[in-house]
């Protein structure tokens, strides 16, 4: 399992190629948000919906071997990319080691520039739901 700074270490170097060009980061968000797994309609339910967000976005978890795994979708397709991010960082990850990250790749990368007050709001809520999500699942 790698660890979360691991996680977002790779994410950096993935968007770093992209030479902060706004058309390749926008088109690299979508095609992120093109690669989730399929969501199950089933779990779109306003249990599953994250409050906060402009737009409409569902995330679900399960617990494997005392791991969160997480899935999401979002109406969307850069919400999409960004949600898919943030699975990417936080799946496969213990309640404790969810709780203790700090994101720091959202500024690295330079996406804070390129998404927006309204989305950066939105991303905040995501973050937090995947922390409230550990957090009631910590042993």
């Amino acid at each position: 399992m790698k660890s979360t700074n691991s996680i977002q270490k790779d994410i950096i170097s993935n968007f770093q190629t992209l030479d902060d060009d706004f058309e390749m980061i926008l088109n690299y968000l979508i095609e992120l948000g093109e690669k989730l797994d399929e969501f199950d309609v089933e779990e779109k339910k306003d249990d599953n919906l994250i409050k906060g967000c402009q737009s409409k976005v569902w995330l679900s978890y399960k617990i494997i071997d005392n791991k969160l795994f997480f899935s999401g979708d979002s109406n969307t397709s850069i919400t999409k990319g960004l949600l898919s991010l943030l699975i990417k960082v936080f799946s496969n990850q213990t309640a404790e080691e969810i709780i203790k990250t700090k994101l720091f790749f959202i500024n690295e990368t330079g996406l804070c520039r390129f998404i927006g007050t309204q989305r950066s709001n939105g991303l905040e809520s995501m973050e937090n739901k995947f922390k409230i999500i550990a957090l009631s699942n910590k042993k």
